[in-house]
């Protein structure tokens, strides 16, 4: 993994995290879209390695299920890792932006986020 790469997937992991204190959403709605569309993985490789990353919250039956049906391996392990070191700071601050905007102003960015995700994942 190069040096761009790393820090293309910490930001990823940043994002999400930052967008998951804010919103509630991570895995599926941030990682997954972000590693298909910016670093050109599969779906399965994509949600594999985003449970990776969820592991100890949400992840580890999942991980399991891909570990033992052979779609998951060591590089989806460690970018699910460098992923969870961004989430890990990204929450932490997308929770601090939250509670200081309105409940209608957080829907409304909400919406607007899931739009711009919609509209990528459409004319991909």
């Amino acid at each position: 993994m190069n040096p761009m790469q790393l820090i293309g997937l910490l930001t990823v992991g940043v994002a999400a995290g930052l967008l998951s204190g804010m919103f509630g959403v991570g895995g599926g709605i941030i990682i997954v879209p972000a590693l298909v569309l910016l670093f050109g993985m599969t779906q399965q490789g994509a949600i594999a390695t985003s449970l990776m990353a969820l592991l100890l919250p949400v992840g580890i039956l999942g991980v399991m299920e891909y570990y033992r049906d052979g779609k998951i391996s060591g590089e989806n392990i460690w970018i699910g890792l460098v992923i969870a070191a961004g989430l890990f700071a990204g929450a932490s601050f997308g929770a601090k932006i939250a509670i200081h905007l309105s409940g209608e102003m957080l829907r409304k960015a909400f919406a607007v986020f899931m739009g711009i995700v919609a509209l990528h994942l459409w004319f991909k």
